[in-house]
């Protein structure tokens, strides 16, 4: 990140919009929790509850919904969604770090890859045969762009990312160290006792304002590409499948798995953990909860969940048990319902 710089609460309202009550000339260095910010710094409100906490909070101003403008007497800004706002003014006082123009002596750039004059090679990278590398472009200490992969304008690879050949991100992505970008899906074909691999020709796009956490694998598709729409959030440690489409601002938490051919909407949100069977849809603006396994098509919008809640081991164990004893249940019921049925229509 840049050094800090300072603005003040006029400064940062003309910028981000809300509706500033207080002194404009009031100077801020940085976003703070509440507990934790000085006199320099301005915190935000997010959830109703925490609304107590400012009396005691050293800030020096507040973000706040618009519901709870009179909650304080002290410097604020008002606001619609406090936790985006505090989102925007962040980025504002920690600005990225921009691309040091040049290549590094110990990176190899293939004689056929096209880099920016304003991209920014670091130390051990290797950049392809044919790869192209955009504006402002940030390549980290021992990353691999491989053969024929673009790589947009404004993007950044933490160190030791891998993109295979043939893969394209966008513009303005952000992809953290360790992440895997278009190696071989898991394709194979079951031929007597042996497994065959079937080659992967496909490869990955990614859109634009794209975010792939650390340690996190895409991988390229058998046939057409794997496809990561625009403002997409990955978190750390996702394994996405080959064939696999993910819909425009789709956020995933860490550890979730995605099965192969699977379709998931836009303006979705799949929790840690959660796991999605292969060639499945899942259509726009769903959220599916934290573990929850998701084996069937959702079409309709709206939260899905299917955690099995802890316990002690023992209990765990009596409830596991009636479960799998729930077919032989469901059958004893519905045979007591067909003969209390018969019972009923006896005439008396």
């Amino acid at each position: 990140m840049n050094k800090r710089k300072a603005f003040t609460l006029g400064e940062i309202v003309r910028r981000c919009g809300g509706e500033l009550i207080g002194d404009p000339a009031l100077k801020i260095a940085r976003v703070a929790a509440l507990d934790s910010a000085t006199a320099a710094d301005l915190s935000f409100v997010a959830q109703a509850r925490y609304l107590p906490q400012i009396e005691n909070s050293a800030a020096a101003a507040f973000i706040l919904h618009a519901d709870a403008r009179d909650a304080t007497t002290r410097p604020r800004i008002v606001c619609a969604n406090p936790y985006a706002y505090y989102a925007i003014v962040a980025d504002l006082l920690n600005p990225a770090t921009p691309a040091k123009a040049g290549i590094a002596k110990t990176a190899v750039v293939a004689k056929t890859a096209r880099v920016a004059k304003s991209a920014e090679i670091a130390a051990n990278a290797c950049i392809g045969a044919g790869a192209r590398i955009g504006a402002g472009v940030i390549i980290g200490p021992g990353s691999v762009v491989g053969a024929n992969s673009r790589i947009g304008a404004g993007s950044r690879l933490y160190p030791n990312v891998t993109v295979y050949h043939g893969c394209r991100i966008g513009e303005r992505c952000i992809v953290h160290a360790g992440a895997v970008i278009g190696a071989d899906g898991f394709g194979i074909a079951k031929d007597g006792g042996v497994w065959r691999k079937i080659p992967q020709t496909g490869g990955v796009s990614i859109g634009d304002d794209v975010e792939i956490g650390a340690n996190t694998t895409i991988d390229r598709g058998a046939l057409d590409d794997t496809v990561i729409g625009n403002g997409v959030k990955l978190d750390n440690q996702i394994q996405i499948a080959h064939n696999v489409s993910i819909g425009d601002h789709t956020a995933i938490a860490a550890c979730a798995g995605i099965a192969g051919s699977a379709k998931i909407g836009r303006n979705c949100a799949l929790g840690g953990a959660s796991m999605i069977y292969g060639h499945i849809t899942i259509a726009d603006n769903i959220s599916v909860s934290a573990g929850t396994l998701v084996m069937k098509s959702l079409d309709e919008p709206g939260t899905y969940t299917g955690v099995y809640p802890f316990s002690d081991h023992k209990r765990w164990l009596k409830n596991a048990t009636h479960l799998r004893q729930l077919d032989e249940l469901v059958r004893r019921v519905r045979d007591l319902e067909t003969r209390l049925g018969k019972t009923e229509k006896k005439p008396t």
